[in-house]
């Protein structure tokens, strides 16, 4: 059957931990009507794409679907390629610094130029409640052994030239943190995973996950019949919508975010930098931009007020503010050309936190979704970690701290002040 009813996230059935063997004999639905395959995957996009490639190397014989024309063209085309462990949550730790060494490795491993430049991250602090935030994450950020420290101000300085020094108390800097071409990374992901045996099917939408007696069986999509015991829900913004589609509801509702990109400039900026500080144009949170490694200006803002849902459409306040922020920053930056502008989706969780979990009351179905506008950065290091649980019934991380992105946790639970 194909659910339509969704059933709440949360609910106590037992939950089995039994691995889904990898290639299952086929019967049924799955011998009679369509190709079979160890492991779909929907969405071909910041996470989908890792997870099918890290199945494939497990051994899996995988499909990938997407209703667009190429890998990347949902929410990836917009992300600005920051990649840090330089987090408050050890989930995300954990999983951004396996990304940051598969980041860093590829072209050694794979022989493919993705971008990488390693310039670290950079939270400038100017108010004494922005200093006393970032000095109170650094013990816990060091137990799990990022590599980050609190400089003074004429190191941040040194580190950020042109950076306005009044007020300046000082910051932190996570050297080993850095960026990557989001396009160049996922079309050599799609390539190496194809030469692994992923096959991807674009322009094909999902129109149902099949599911009969509580088992996974495989999708239908408007163009054909597919059966395979494991389905990956990697769908980003349309996660919520393909969770319904399997019968549950999964808590993430997208928001945009607008960035942009300026004509290359020479070279002086290492980091990404991150100003906390809210924007005294009372539209803004804080902000954040960096210079790639082919020189131009990278950056984007968080608003106060959420556009949620998936319009795409560039706002005409979004270059003013940002521009004001930028030049009130770095003066140095006023006569910077401005390329482009565009927005893409963050897909949020009511905590933000991501969903990675399996489904308890559907064996074989897995989430891998909510990444919150972070699904480049931890893209990686979670389509590893999904990969060795479907294959291996565990994660790289430690079940304790994996579980912290479960699909049944409390998301509205008290809020601990953290690194968005």
């Amino acid at each position: 059957m194909i659910h339509d009813r969704p059933f709440r996230s949360g609910t106590n059935r037992p939950d089995s931990r039994r691995v889904i063997p990898i290639r299952v004999q086929k019967r049924g639905w799955l011998r009679r009507n369509c190709v079979s395959y160890d492991a779909i995957v929907i969405g071909a996009g910041s996470v989908g794409v890792p997870t099918a490639l890290y199945l494939a190397l497990e051994g899996a014989k995988v499909m990938v679907v997407d209703e667009h024309f190429s890998v990347g063209q949902g929410q990836n085309k917009s992300a600005i390629g920051g990649v840090r462990a330089t987090h408050s949550d050890p989930a995300k730790i954990f999983v951004c610094q396996e990304s940051l060494k598969i980041f860093s490795e590829w072209e050694q491993t794979y022989g493919q130029d993705i971008g990488w430049k390693k310039g670290g991250y950079c939270f400038p602090a100017y108010t004494s409640k922005i200093e006393n935030v970032l000095k109170t994450l650094l013990p816990v950020q060091k137990s799990y052994g990022l590599n980050i420290d609190w400089l003074d101000a004429e190191s941040i300085r040194e580190i950020v030239p042109g950076i306005v020094p009044e007020g300046l108390i000082g910051g932190t800097f996570s050297p080993d943190d850095g960026q990557v071409s989001p396009l160049r990374a996922l079309d050599s992901m799609y390539r190496v995973a194809k030469e692994k045996g992923c096959l991807f099917r674009f322009r094909e939408r999902v129109v149902g996950v099949v599911i009969e007696n509580g088992l996974v069986k495989g999708i239908r999509t408007d163009r054909g019949s597919y059966a395979a015991p494991v389905v990956v829900n990697a769908a980003g913004a349309a996660a919520r919508e393909v969770g319904t589609m399997a019968g549950i509801d999964i808590p993430v509702t997208p928001d945009s975010h607008e960035a942009g990109i300026s004509a290359p400039v020479e070279q002086f900026l290492d980091p990404l930098v991150v100003d906390l500080r809210p924007g005294p144009e009372g539209k803004t949170a804080n902000f954040y931009f960096a210079q790639t490694r082919e020189g131009p200006v990278i950056f984007c803002y968080t608003p106060k007020k959420l556009f949620t849902g998936t319009n795409s459409e560039s706002t005409s306040e979004f270059l003013p503010v940002v521009a004001r922020r930028l030049i009130q920053l770095i003066p140095g930056l006023k006569n910077l050309l401005v390329r482009r502008v565009w927005r893409g989706q963050y897909p949020m969780t009511p905590d933000g936190l991501p969903i990675c979990d399996r489904v308890k009351e559907i064996e074989g179905m897995y989430l891998a979704v909510g990444l919150c506008g972070q699904g480049f950065m931890l893209g990686p290091g979670l389509g590893r970690n999904m990969a060795l649980l479907i294959t291996r019934g565990k994660p790289l991380l430690d079940l304790k701290t994996f579980e912290t992105m479960s699909f049944y946790r409390d998301f509205f639970g008290q809020k601990k002040e953290k690194l968005k």
